[in-house]
Order: structure tokens, then sequence, then C-alpha cells
């Protein structure tokens, strides 16, 4: 139990909060993610959240939370929980559908996909506001001839691919993808034509060989209401 220093008799103390009203970030009206923390509601003890929201292919980028745990948990569509055991050096997939769970241990590398439209996630951290530092901001805040002396590569060219990446990502890929080569425009969103979460191989992989039981979603991926169709970015803060 957390110990708490909150004057439960103070008359700003929360009990409830709406998150569909604490916009965390937002790439369209397809992919965002709403935040409940202890700035939020103020009564919160070690808890927190991200509600998220995804469309096929989109991606919560690589990350990892340096003061909490991540249970990750579906509530519709469904998404592959990929993350890297520091211990075995090997990279583990979990794909996860409605009422299943993933739990990424504190500080581990991670990242999510979505592999249908309307995914619903909600990852729920044991701290009051989670920490966040996403693979993002290790590649643009780590200067470029360092990555090029450390590892014997050619600075003109990391310089030159870490370009683009100018702010943390946090849902991947960026709308503007599709000025880089090899992306094409749809209608809806930019989408990478040989992108390897839409290849036959990773679906095999991943949810065949792992016994992904599909018979749980006959009737397909459950169709949640999006409450944010517009709004900005209000800014990372920790998460």
């Amino acid at each position: 139990m957390a110990i708490s220093y909150m004057d439960y008799t103070a008359p700003n103390v929360q009990f409830s909060s709406n998150v569909n009203e604490n916009l965390f970030f937002r790439k369209d009206a397809r992919n965002y993610i709403n935040v409940l923390s202890i700035q939020q509601l103020n009564t919160l003890g070690n808890v927190s959240l991200l509600d998220i929201f995804l469309s096929t292919s989109n991606v919560i980028e690589p990350h990892y939370h340096q003061n909490a745990s991540e249970l990750v948990y579906c509530i519709s569509g469904a998404a592959v929980v990929s993350l890297l055991n520091p211990f075995t050096k090997e990279l583990l997939h979990f794909p996860i559908g409605p009422g299943q769970v993933a739990n990424v241990p504190q500080g581990w590398w991670h990242y999510e996909v979505a592999t249908v439209d309307n995914t619903h996630l909600l990852a729920i951290f044991d701290a009051p506001i989670p920490e966040f530092i996403g693979g993002s901001d290790l590649l643009r805040l780590t200067p470029p001839e360092v990555w090029a002396h450390t590892y014997c590569l050619d600075e003109r060219q990391v310089r030159e691919t870490l370009a683009p990446i100018t702010e943390t990502v946090f849902i991947g890929p960026p709308n503007d993808c599709a000025r880089h080569p090899g992306w094409a425009e749809t209608k809806d969103q930019p989408v990478y034509e040989h992108y390897e979460y839409h290849s036959e191989p990773y679906y095999e992989q991943l949810y065949r060989a792992q016994a992904y039981d599909q018979q749980l979603y006959p009737h397909g991926p459950g169709q949640y209401p999006y409450p944010h169709d517009g709004g900005g970015y209000p800014g990372h803060g920790g998460y």
C-alpha cells in the first residue's frame, strides 16, 4: 500500500476523474493516448494508467519506463507486445486480444503494435507517474558522431538518417512519413509497403506458432468510439 500524505479533508481532494478528458498525445483521430496519474487524480497511490487507441500497424514506439512495471491489457482489437529480456538478450513477442494481458518488468525495452483497427489497450503502471524514455529521444539526442564513432558507421549517413526525428514520436510512424522513400500514401494514412507487420510470415510466427486462439473473437474486435476528434499535444511531462 502506498504511503499517502494527502489531506483528505482539503477542499481540492479528488476521488474521480474522466480519463477521456485527459489527452496525453494525439497522432490523429484513430491513434491517441489518454492519461490518468496523480497529476489528474491527486488521491492516487502507486498506480497510473495510459488509455491507448490504435489503428492497424501503428506502433507505441520502442521505449522503457525506468521507474515502473507495465501491465498491458487489451480491451478490444489485437496487438503484439514485444519486449527485450535484458538477461537472455532475447526479443519476445506476445500477441494479445480482448481480455488478455502482457507484463513488462520495470526498465525493460518494449513496444506495442496494433494488428487490427480499433485496437484499445490499457497500460497500467505501479507508479503515480510513469517515467518514459523513448527510442526517438535516444536517437535524436545522442550526437550522430557518437553513434558513428561507437559503431564504426558513416557519420554522414547516420546524420541524414536520423535528421527527420526532431521530437518524441510516441505513436509511429509519423503522419509525414510518406515523404520518405519506400512509403506510399493512402486515403487515410501512410502505409509502408514492405512493413513486416503486414506480412503473412509475421502473423504465422506470432499468431499460429504461438497458438493464438482466433476463436476468442468470433464476431471480430469490439468497436469503441473515439472521444477526441481534435485537440493537441499537451506536453509529455514525465510519461
